[in-house]
């Protein structure tokens, strides 16, 4: 039996189009607000069709010494061209890109996490220091 923990993938996100490019700063002041921004497709675009599109992008932050993540925030996205009159006929598209902008006084990772509704789940990290 497959646990969810061992279908997420992760690849180089230049070489792969559905991991999650996590964009923030190396370093921020403890207690001070950043941003993060987050992305599927940097380098290499992925499609956003009715047939083949990201659905959603996770963002957390595990703080060091911590057992579980904070939510950062959920982000979904819901137009890729369907319509009543069929598939991709509409002129509204989504595009799999987040900011979110939180404080922490505490170095640790932020996650990322993707969901392709072809090929599944996705993940990345990044490590934050706060001082």
């Amino acid at each position: 039996m497959s646990e969810l923990k061992d279908l997420y993938q992760s690849a180089d996100w230049k070489k792969e189009k559905h991991v999650p490019v996590i964009d923030s700063p190396e370093k921020v002041k403890k207690g001070e607000f950043f941003k993060v921004n987050v992305s599927v497709g940097k380098e290499i675009a992925h499609p956003n069709t009715t047939a083949h599109h990201i659905r959603w992008l996770d963002i957390y932050f595990l703080p060091d010494g911590e057992k579980f993540p904070y939510q950062i925030g959920r982000f979904e996205f819901t137009s890729h061209g369907e319509s009543a009159q069929g598939a991709d006929t509409s002129t509204v598209f989504t595009h799999p890109e987040v900011s979110a902008t939180f404080k922490t006084e505490k170095s640790g990772t932020i996650l990322a996490s993707s969901y392709c509704n072809i090929h599944g789940l996705w993940q990345d990290s990044k490590k934050l220091e706060s001082a």
